[in-house]
């Protein structure tokens, strides 16, 4: 009776450890990648989004946010792999740029990266967004764009983007987001809003599933849909068959020049060749004074 009660608590133990593993590889591998739909304050995170400045390339149909700042690696890398996924979807991505706040006292943005700021909520100039992010962050000087700092009005402009990205953080951490960059603000299928912080890429799958965005875009064409390849005489490539073409005319002989004779038997079949001519014999030996040469 002991020894059953020992393997029946180990069993258990067992179970217990077997059960909390897998809940932890389900939430790890699966469960924290997933977005999160909004349940309350959707009017509020709404009304921000619709009244921030956001710069996009087009495409019409459904609007997909993006909210980062400049430096933010993930949120490059998301732009130049799944936004042209989206708009094959009919997805609009719209980006918000922010400036980030400083942070004990240092500045975490440059006066360039605060100037473009403010001339993208100004202007929303998609053509001025597409040449800052082609060109990198140290580079970039934000020559004949008026600067922010000095200037009372873009200054301004500047600290809206950063309340943006204040308000509309602690409304999505009260839904229970996590907070990392980029942003990503969404309505599924059914209308419900969803947002995500999409710093890893294992979560980028769930927004193209929501929005039925293809996993690729830019497929190479098929081997029989490729054009035929044009063949040039003389330039080495095998010549087509051409239905149409004549044969090859059967030429006669050409019989042997004057003074020659034909290499051929009088059956008309090729003579043999002549037999190879008797090899030299070797030399013989000859004993000198000191050395035997051959």
């Amino acid at each position: 009776m002991r020894r059953l009660l020992i393997w029946s608590a180990l069993a258990a133990l067992i179970g217990l450890i077997l059960a909390g593993v897998g809940y932890w590889a389900y939430w790890n591998f699966y469960s924290r990648f997933q977005p999160v739909t909004i349940s309350r304050d959707q009017a509020q995170i709404q009304q921000l989004l619709d009244e921030a400045s956001w710069v996009s390339g087009g495409g019409g149909g459904e609007p997909l946010y993006i909210i980062a700042y400049r430096d933010s690696a993930s949120a490059q890398r998301y732009e130049r792999e799944e936004v042209a996924k989206l708009r094959a979807a009919g997805v609009e991505a719209r980006v918000i740029l922010f400036a980030r706040a400083d942070r004990e006292g240092l500045p975490q943005s440059t006066p360039a990266e605060r100037a473009t700021i403010a001339e993208l909520w100004l202007t929303r100039d998609w053509s001025l967004y597409q040449r800052w992010t082609a060109t990198p962050a140290s580079a970039w000087t934000a020559v004949g764009i008026p600067p922010a700092d000095g200037n009372l009005a873009r200054s301004a402009v500047v600290e809206a983007s950063r309340q943006f990205e204040t308000r509309l953080s602690a409304l999505l951490k009260d839904a229970g987001v996590q907070i990392t960059y980029p942003l990503i603000l969404w309505r599924d299928r059914e209308g419900f809003l969803k947002a995500c912080g999409c710093a890893d890429s294992r979560a980028w799958t769930f927004i193209r599933d929501d929005l039925n965005a293809p996993e690729r875009v830019g497929q190479a064409e098929p081997v029989d849909a490729l054009p035929t390849t044009e063949t040039t005489p003389g330039d080495g490539s095998p010549a087509a068959a051409d239905p149409a073409a004549l044969p090859y005319p059967a030429l006669p002989a050409i019989p042997p020049a004057a003074g020659q004779t034909p290499n051929t038997a009088p059956n008309g079949t090729p003579a043999p060749a002549s037999p190879p001519a008797t090899p030299r014999a070797a030399p013989e030996a000859k004993k000198q004074d000191d050395t035997t040469f051959f």
